[in-house]
């Protein structure tokens, strides 16, 4: 499926705010509520839309500390980590990269002292780096159609 004009218009709609109804999209692309059903239907079974997701702010669940960490793992030691990034709690995102760095792990962590201890479980497996976020300048953007 190339994905029309229209459908890049239910997307749209769906960024802003994955929970308003199908009629509610229809009435801003000027179609029915089926039609968008249907739509969205397909671009699931396709993959194009991939999932459903609740943002939780993690500053107000208690959380200090956002952070970006980058590995560079030890000879013999990125199998092992990959595995192990998947049971840690604090890390919301990561990524493997190209560059020096094999790694890049966005983390939420409660202060300096989880910040830490979370560091010390890493460092076994390579050289970290970390950058405490500030403040977001671009969140969660929307994909356009170019």
């Amino acid at each position: 499926m190339i994905v029309d004009d229209l459908s890049w218009k239910i997307l749209k709609c769906l960024q802003q705010n994955s929970r308003q109804s199908n009629a509610a999209i229809g009435r801003q692309v000027g179609i029915t509520s089926p039609a968008v059903s249907e739509r969205i239907k397909k671009m699931e079974d396709l993959g194009i839309i991939q999932n459903h997701i609740t943002l939780i702010s993690p500053f107000e669940v208690g959380y200090q500390l956002k952070a970006l960490i980058t590995l560079q793992a030890f000879m013999g030691k990125l199998k092992p980590f990959l595995e192990k990034v998947k049971t840690l709690d604090e890390v919301v995102n990561c990524y493997r990269i190209t560059g020096n760095e094999n790694i890049v792990m966005e983390v939420v962590l409660k202060n300096h002292k989880h910040l830490e201890a979370f560091i010390d479980q890493l460092i076994v497996y390579g050289e970290c780096k970390t950058q405490i976020i500030l403040s977001h300048v671009v969140k969660n953007n929307s994909i356009k159609k170019f």
